[in-house]
């Protein structure tokens, strides 16, 4: 099995060819908005066409002429545009509302031919990149902290890097490349676990996180922090000067420092949560659309669970401990004792009475339970698992079968 992870690590571009990496950014996205504007107007059955192969036979040539972009660049935005009116029209065949896809992010993708990482002999390693001009040597900025995982997956141990997404940050003027890490690793299902413990994770608002175990993390000052940084820069937008605009970089700034503090803390936490109850896997709810299903989940707290998640993985992996996602449907409806599930079951934000065996609980908790039990029985399901797989809760643990094990004194 190939394990993958994503590390961010920050750039050092030198001043000379910042406008070069900006010019070849900008083109990239005109690029890539040329492919999707191209791939939307139909083929002649009236089809989006979001084949690569025939998006890049229609246009690419042209393209190259027009723009001079890098080949492998230019196969990085086709591919883009490909994956983005894919996902639109999965959208549109789920009966939801989807447009033409634009882009507006200052991003740029790149594949293994259009960046080079070099870490022998150099302690913090560097990178070139792909741009106008010719290659950019970009060197890495890593966080101080020896073994934040930056410089565990750049330096080689194991991991190969891959591909990667350079970002602009326009707040602060920098650029961030996120590389896509891998190294091989033996497959390892919940029933061939020697323990087969879940710990299951519940999303939400009002609580970033709540686990089977009953351990609630409060979003209350996440969310009252979100709201305070949005007052002053609305304020700071309002007076309009330079000042004013150079304070809402540096409080952009800090807040993603402070946010992603949270997590990382957040994530520690569970991940030790797991480790106390002997875990074997950590199953959270799928977040694909996360935004669109959850009340109040705006998109400020869907970037934030995909953090929180990618944050446990990591660290998680480290321990042997294995992090899925499942489907979330029913979660929040599912009675956690009886199995009864009715959308009366759910009579209030947080609070969760089944309709049938009379089972109260707070809404997060029962869902948690649920996470955990689904990843439990899809197990189950495969040729390895088996009724020893357990849940794991906070007075003790329970089997697919549905038999309690207290927790030893």
């Amino acid at each position: 099995m190939a394990l993958k992870r994503t590390a961010r690590v920050k750039l050092t571009i030198p001043d000379d060819r910042r406008d070069d990496l900006k010019r070849t950014m900008l083109t990239f996205r005109e690029v890539a908005q040329q492919f999707v504007d191209r791939g939307w107007e139909r083929n002649e059955d009236g089809y989006v066409i979001t084949a690569r192969s025939h998006l890049q036979s229609l246009v690419y040539k042209q393209i190259r002429e027009d723009t001079g972009l890098h080949s492998d660049l230019c196969i990085g935005a086709v591919n883009l545009a490909a994956d983005s009116l894919r996902s639109a029209v999965e959208r549109m065949k789920a009966g939801k509302r989807a447009g033409k896809p634009t882009f507006t992010a200052p991003t740029m993708t790149y594949n293994t031919n259009a960046v080079s990482y070099f870490t022998d002999g150099d302690e913090s390693g560097y990178c070139t990149l792909a741009a106008y001009g010719g290659r950019v040597r970009a060197e890495f900025v890593y966080p101080p902290d020896e073994d934040c995982p930056q410089r565990q997956y750049l330096s080689g141990d194991g991991w190969e890097a891959k591909g990667a997404t350079l970002h602009y940050d326009r707040d602060g003027g920098d650029y961030y490349l996120h590389v896509t890490v891998e190294r091989d690793e033996p497959e390892t299902e919940l029933g061939e676990a020697e323990n087969g413990t879940v710990l299951g994770v519940d999303l939400g608002v009002e609580n970033i996180a709540v686990t089977s175990t009953g351990t609630f993390y409060s979003g209350g000052l996440f969310n009252h922090r979100r709201d305070e940084y949005e007052r002053i820069r609305g304020s700071l937008q309002q007076t309009g000067t330079e000042s004013a605009h150079r304070t809402i970089d540096q409080i952009g700034n800090r807040e993603r420092r402070w946010n992603n503090d949270v997590l990382h803390r957040i994530s520690k936490a569970l991940v030790q949560e797991a480790i106390t109850h002997d875990c074997s896997h950590i199953a959270f709810e799928d977040l694909t659309d996360i935004r669109d299903r959850m009340l109040g989940a705006k998109k400020f707290h869907s970037w934030a669970f995909r953090q929180l998640y990618e944050y446990v993985e990591y660290k998680a992996a480290e321990f042997g401990i294995r992090t899925k996602q499942v489907d979330p449907a029913y979660t929040s409806q599912r009675c956690s004792k009886c199995g009864t599930t009715l959308r009366e079951n759910r009579t209030s934000q947080a609070e969760f009475c089944c309709q049938k065996c009379g089972y109260e609980v707070h809404a997060d908790y029962n869902a948690a339970k649920n996470v955990a039990t689904k990843l439990l029985r899809s197990e189950q399901k495969s040729p390895s698992g088996g009724a020893t797989n357990q849940l794991a809760l906070k007075s003790g643990t329970l089997n697919g079968n549905g038999e309690f094990t207290p927790a030893s004194p």
